[in-house]
């Protein structure tokens, strides 16, 4: 992609930030605030004290672009990237990311050979699993780095209490048998988006017997995990060594309960934005998209814009979907289309080419979105397509 070198008609400068050649063509573009990102970083690291930082650059970064993000988290001070699928820590390795990379999703058959030849740490939740590292193991020459993972209530992935002692007894085997090195203990919440949610302090303590149930057995791990993003701002007693920072890195609320972006002071790191593609008055009663779900009370002036559920507008978007147009905040007009959406805009003026934001910087937040959908943030960002060109972006504010 190369940077756009002309000014588009009735645009200001100022709005050609992100705008490259390949952008331009596809009349939208999610610029990538990396700087934000690393803000945000910092900002949870204020909050959280002295644990260490495990940046989750899982599904493509939320979105955000992996590659990029996980070089910008690790320029922000995290220690530790988080990979959910093993290609996606594959990928970091190969792009040349350094850092300690853990990934966790894996069914029989993983690449675990791959893994171990490229420096990942691997969880381990089964027997199953800890056969196939150990087998990777002798067949690499190289000692397995496993992190053991224990179900302490959300119902997953990971060990119950019942099969822990087991699993963390056939992990010390294999330690003892100079094959695995257990570096990290950890689990996952269910409700952490609620800290006073009851399920939130029986985790907690369930993890702390399995945390007892490894040390007796001799596990000496370098890292104990239990907090998510909305575990590391709302729940302090679950922070142990290192705490998991996904949607709160990317400048989003992990739950109403534990604050809005706002309030703890996060930044949006992706910006959705696009071109109008057409705009035309249309008479009073005139039927928008298919359907016709919305229809107009006066004339009015309507514009087109080219992103649609193919992109990763939510169909549930169809006339409350908020976007900033013309000066004002609107919501979509009618149904969303495979590519394409309809705003109301009245009277005000606009024109083909003039930018509108869906969501981030300068106008409404994925939250935003997300409560108008009845969904949560996470979602918004992470299913934006790959037809939107992503623009990784160094900008101080």
């Amino acid at each position: 992609m190369s940077p756009v070198d002309r000014t588009l008609p009735g645009v200001p400068a100022t709005s050609q930030v992100g705008w490259t050649t390949d952008a331009v063509a596809r009349g939208a573009v999610a610029t990538i605030d990396l700087d934000a990102l690393r803000g945000n970083l910092a900002r949870v690291r204020e909050l959280t004290g002295d644990a260490a930082v495990m940046a989750v650059v899982k599904a493509d970064a939320y979105g955000h672009g992996l590659v990029p993000c996980a070089r910008a988290a690790l320029e922000g001070g995290a220690s530790w990237l988080g990979a959910a699928l093993p290609d996606e820590a594959v990928a970091l390795r190969d792009a040349g990311v350094g850092g300690r990379v853990l990934t966790w999703l894996t069914t029989p058959g993983a690449p675990w050979v791959a893994l171990l030849e490229r420096d990942v740490d691997v969880s381990v939740s089964a027997q199953w699993a800890l056969e196939a590292v150990r087998a990777a193991a002798l067949a690499t020459g190289r000692r397995a780095r496993v992190h053991l993972k224990a179900d302490t209530g959300l119902s997953r992935n990971g060990a119950t209490p019942d099969d822990w002692p087991a699993l963390v007894g056939a992990a010390r085997a294999a330690e003892l048998d100079d094959l695995v090195e257990v570096t990290g203990l950890w689990s996952h919440f269910a409700c952490a988006d609620e800290p006073t949610h009851p399920s939130v302090g029986r985790q907690v303590g369930v993890f702390d017997e399995a945390l007892a149930v490894a040390e007796s057995a001799g596990l000496r791990p370098e890292v104990r995990h239990l907090a998510n993003s909305a575990g590391a701002l709302g729940v302090p007693r679950s922070r142990h060594d290192l705490v998991r920072v996904g949607i709160a890195m990317y400048g989003l609320s992990p739950g109403a309960a534990v604050g809005s972006a706002r309030d703890l002071g996060l930044r949006p790191v992706m910006t959705l934005r696009a071109r109008l593609a057409s705009v035309k008055r249309i008479p009073s009663g005139s039927g928008i998209s298919y359907g016709h779900t919305y229809t107009t009370t006066r004339d009015t002036t309507v514009a087109l814009v080219p992103l649609g559920y193919a992109d990763g507008i939510p169909r549930a978007a169809a006339n409350v979907g908020p976007v900033l147009a013309a000066g004002s905040v609107r919501p979509i007009a009618g149904r969303v289309c495979m590519d394409q959406v309809v705003l109301d805009l009245g009277d005000d003026a606009a024109a083909p080419g003039d930018e509108v934001v869906l969501f981030g910087e300068g106008g409404p937040s994925a939250d935003d979105w997300a409560a108008a959908c009845g969904t949560i943030g996470y979602e918004i960002v992470t299913r934006i397509g790959p037809r939107v060109p992503r623009v990784p972006l160094e900008v101080t504010t």
